[in-house]
């Protein structure tokens, strides 16, 4: 008779699962925008963000998760935070969606592979963050990576830019907000829904709407932009409490990686020598990062290990769990 697995390592199943699914919905997203070409990357922006809260504010229902609602409304600082998370990641989506339908797919997944080398440049500049040699090394190859593909590219990627920096942005404004995915989602798309439904009426007022003009399978595309937003992050979240930073951290290449690939094989765009080049420094990049993040981690699980297991330290429990802090 097989043994049942334990606790923890049925959780860590589970968050790798959840991760796993998180990550390669959001990597399979270019397969999803060039079915709605016919609205234009504004248009679908807008329903992206009606549909979302639509979708959220209905998860949020089923679980009553509301008490987090009142508190914010008495905090006019942290609501400002909010409506600058709100325009950042418009921003971030509305690039994305145009690049995408624009045939910039390929440039997209730059965005998101950059990224993590954008946030460490924010947590320098921003917050005085010290860095390591390694990830000094890692900003110093990924700068002339992105140098390498100005070249190759005949002009700076400012697709991948706008989209590592919006998103970048995002997350460092976010960590000063405080709230999980799902209530973070709905007060975003909430401060930009009148705006979205005004926008949405005026199409519709002047005839350029294809909301309705489009057929129903159109109609239903542009609504289901709304749970395809909100299926992820609630996966992503069910991971994130189940499973390392690391881990979630190495996971999360795998969005940018199927985008790149899908730019390859199923969008057929061209990738000459010089943007493998710039690629590659990019990679190199992120195996410096995730190398030292690794390493850095293995230490500090170790000096834990011998604290609490110095004379007065508590033994370690093997159901105990990290807990992940990072958010899409």
């Amino acid at each position: 008779m097989q043994k049942p697995a334990s606790p923890a390592r049925s959780a860590t199943r589970t968050g790798l699962l959840c991760s796993f699914a998180a990550y390669g919905l959001w990597g399979l997203f270019p397969l999803y925008w060039p079915l709605l070409d016919a609205a234009g990357p504004v248009e679908i922006l807008a329903h992206r963000m009606v549909w979302s809260l639509v979708a959220v504010l209905a998860v949020l229902a089923m679980t009553r998760r509301w008490a987090w609602i009142r508190p914010l409304l008495r905090q006019p600082r942290r609501i400002a935070l909010i409506a600058v998370c709100a325009v950042t990641i418009s921003v971030n989506w509305g690039t994305y969606i145009w690049g995408v339908n624009s045939g910039h797919v390929v440039e997209t997944s730059l965005g998101y592979f950059i990224n993590p080398l954008v946030s460490i440049a924010f947590g320098v500049v921003v917050l005085r963050e010290r860095l390591r040699p390694v990830q000094w090394v890692a900003v110093v190859v990924g700068a002339s990576a992105v140098v390498v593909l100005a070249v190759a590219y005949g002009k700076p990627p400012w697709i991948a830019l706008v989209i590592a920096a919006s998103f970048g942005t995002y997350s460092l404004v976010k960590k000063q907000v405080g709230l999980d995915g799902l209530e973070s989602l709905a007060a975003e798309t909430a401060v930009l829904f009148l705006p979205a439904v005004a926008f949405l009426a005026f199409l519709g007022a002047t005839g350029r709407s294809t909301f309705l003009s489009g057929g129903g399978g159109h109609t239903a595309l542009l609504m289901c932009s709304g749970a395809i937003t909100a299926v992820p992050l609630i996966l992503f979240g069910a991971a994130a409490v189940r499973l390392p930073l690391s881990v979630v951290g190495m996971v999360q290449y795998l969005a940018p990686t199927f985008q790149f690939v899908l730019g390859l094989l199923v969008f057929h765009e061209g990738m000459p020598a010089e943007r493998w080049a710039g690629f590659g420094l990019v990679w190199l990049a992120l195996a410096l990062l995730t190398w030292d993040a690794l390493r850095t981690a293995r230490r500090a699980r170790a000096a834990l290990r011998e604290a609490e297991l110095a004379p007065g330290g508590r033994p370690i429990s093997g159901n105990r769990r990290p807990v992940s802090g990072i958010r899409p």
